[in-house]
């Protein structure tokens, strides 16, 4: 069987004969000790989620409560809810705006647009809108790095940007690779001490990124976590939360119903 470091890399090369060729000899050696783990997503618990978010972004809040923020022209919004599904506080987004990636920073929240090329800052609690700052291109997925002091932030391809938590000015970016090749289609971000995990759009893929070199670390495979939404190409995974204190995390989607606590365990 095809490891999944293998498959993803593959993914990567758009499978042409030869990447195909190499991965199969690779997969018949022996994994060297510093290549990718092979991680699977074990569901752990399951919870009642909101069929009618095309979620963008799940955070925990130090309180335990999830700041959700959602997608799509005209329906993008961002809203806390407790565990159990009651909602707190809820803030449409304007309507010319899609709503993208969120991240916690101290007492402030950043919440991405697609394709506007804004960010907006907003109180941490009651989710008003604070200001508005301007970056180049287009806004995915966004979590915060606290020994760092940086928020890590994506646009869909395979470069990550630092970027300053409370300015938005970009530092640098870097790129993020498995095999020494470039890992494209990076979207909804997590960032857990130094490490990110990040969903592979429109996949059941996460990996586990070194936030330091941008080197994959892990390749997780979430395909046996269900995905009960409607059925459309949209509504895929899309929401990683770690849980702090654990070593384990959320994971919902795009329109899903129900939301996971999940443990990633070797395969």
């Amino acid at each position: 069987m095809v490891g999944m470091a293998h498959r993803l890399l593959r993914r990567i090369l758009a499978a042409s004969t030869a990447a195909v060729a190499l991965a199969a000899s690779a997969c018949s050696t022996n994994i060297a000790s510093d290549s990718p783990e092979e991680l699977t997503a074990v569901v752990q618990e399951r919870y009642d989620f909101d069929d009618t978010s095309f979620t963008q972004g799940l955070e925990v809040a130090p309180d335990g409560t999830l700041v959700v923020g959602t997608g799509q022209h005209g329906e993008s919004r961002i809203y806390r809810r407790e565990l159990d599904g009651a909602e707190l506080v809820s803030k449409d987004i304007d309507p010319e705006f899609f709503g993208e990636g969120i991240t916690l920073v101290d007492d402030s929240l950043w919440q991405l647009t697609w394709q506007a090329g804004v960010a907006m800052r907003r109180d941490a609690e009651t989710l008003e809108e604070l200001e508005r700052v301007a970056y180049e291109g287009e806004g995915w997925g966004i979590c915060y790095r606290e020994d760092a002091d940086e928020v890590i932030f994506s646009d869909g391809s395979a470069e990550l940007r630092r970027m300053d938590p409370r300015t938005f000015e970009e530092r640098e970016r870097f790129t993020v690779e498995l095999d020494g090749k470039p890992v494209e289609d990076l979207n909804e971000l997590e960032c857990v001490g130094d490490e990110v995990y990040a969903n592979i759009f429109t996949t059941t893929d996460i990996v586990r990124i070194d936030a330091d070199t941008g080197s994959v670390t892990a390749v997780i495979d979430a395909s046996d976590v269900p995905n009960n939404a409607v059925a459309d190409p949209n509504n895929v995974l899309n929401g990683i939360a770690h849980i702090p204190g654990t070593d384990e995390f959320y994971l919902t989607g795009k329109r899903w119903p129900d939301m996971y606590r999940v443990a990633f365990v070797p395969r």
